[in-house]
């Protein structure tokens, strides 16, 4: 989850091995087999006047690409790196942020030594974390050398991530692919949302040399990302987020108009936080508690990418109305008790805010990723 907060130096010792991934349990996410990826993710779609409806999610019969999925910041274990057991928090994480993705793809989700929730709050409280980077990415880059060895028989592949998982792929992106276009053949586009990855002010590239920003549905081998805050919360002096090194701006891409401009987001909110339990949201005015793990609200969240006062970010816009029985507001902010954390943005719900066009992003890309080869 949380990613910007984990540029850690730590003294290098001995690297252990990456882990196996020829051994299933190692995997979060795998086809044909129940897993965290195969839950029940039907939606709950709340109409204006408070009705309800549940639309139901049916995965794809026989998807033609595959989406590796690197999940963020969620670890609860009580070291510096994680283990590579799988928790409730990773089961969780997979469900809000990848899973919705069977619908077109098929989905293999590693897991990772990451750096834990524990290290994260000791770096964010100036203490030391003892947490090693470099262990969580070379897990990765051994499961994606895996992937493509035993499983991508020359299949396209989207790859996804969110914060220290955008983080990740980024780094695979920089050292494995940029300047290689061999390598990129299989690469329909990366997902690495939730991350500052900067771009060279008024340009498509920046720290990625060779592979842009995506500008069109249509376009591969290119990049989709972004950070998300409330336009009525914009990325305060010294956020953590949206704000670059002199000369470069963190890359915005709205994945749902990718020309640019304003659009209605198909966004798919989750009704349990990404990290942690969250207390019941009132989705309407008097209506029962909501039973499905995510929730629809039809026409009523719009996303922009905009530049302003030094940032560049996914500006997400309500559009309530006080007179209707929906809810107002939407959850989504990092909370310390009663105080919310304004220089992590919408963090929380960065991809759900447009999942839904992530989704359907990816299965044209792939389509025109398809017609290209």
């Amino acid at each position: 989850m949380l990613t910007a907060a984990i540029a850690i130096t730590a003294a290098q010792v001995a690297a252990p091995a990456p882990a196996d991934y020829r051994d299933t349990a190692n995997w979060l996410c795998r086809p044909g087999r129940e897993d965290a990826c195969t839950v029940n993710l039907d939606a709950t779609v709340v109409a204006p006047d408070g009705s309800r409806t549940v639309e139901k999610f049916t995965a794809a019969a026989n998807p033609k690409f595959d989406c590796f999925y690197v999940y963020p910041t969620v670890s609860t274990d009580e070291t510096p790196n994680s283990d590579l057991s799988i928790d409730a928090a990773e089961r969780r994480v997979a469900m809000i942020q990848a899973a919705r993705f069977r619908s077109v793809c098929r989905v293999f989700a590693p897991m990772y030594r990451q750096v834990t929730m524990k290290a994260l709050r000791a770096v964010m409280t100036g203490q030391t974390s003892g947490a090693d980077p470099v262990l969580g990415y070379r897990d990765v880059k051994a499961a994606f050398d895996d992937y493509m060895k035993h499983d991508n028989q020359g299949r396209g592949v989207v790859l996804i991530g969110h914060s220290q998982g955008a983080r990740m792929l980024s780094q695979l992106l920089e050292r494995e692919f940029d300047g290689k276009p061999a390598a990129m053949k299989p690469i329909i586009s990366a997902m690495p949302i939730g991350f500052n990855l900067e771009l060279t002010a008024g340009q498509r590239t920046g720290t990625l040399k060779s592979i842009p920003t995506c500008a069109s549905a249509t376009e591969t081998g290119c990049v989709v990302t972004y950070v998300s805050f409330r336009a009525t919360v914009p990325p305060p002096a010294k956020s953590r987020f949206a704000r670059a090194a002199a000369g470069m701006q963190v890359a915005c891409t709205n994945p749902a108009a990718l020309d640019g401009g304003s659009a209605t987001l198909d966004a798919y909110l989750p009704t349990g936080s990404l990290i942690g339990s969250a207390p019941a949201f009132a989705w309407s005015k008097g209506g029962a508690p909501v039973t499905t793990n995510f929730v629809k609200l039809p026409g009523m969240i719009a996303g922009a990418c905009v530049a302003k006062d030094g940032a560049s970010y996914f500006e997400m816009t309500l559009k309530p109305d006080p007179a209707d029985a929906r809810t107002d507001d939407i959850p989504g902010d990092l909370m310390v008790g009663p105080q919310r954390l304004d220089d992590w943005g919408l963090h929380l719900i960065d991809m759900n805010l447009a999942l839904g066009d992530l989704v359907k992003l990816a299965e044209v890309q792939a389509a025109a990723w398809e017609k290209k080869r």
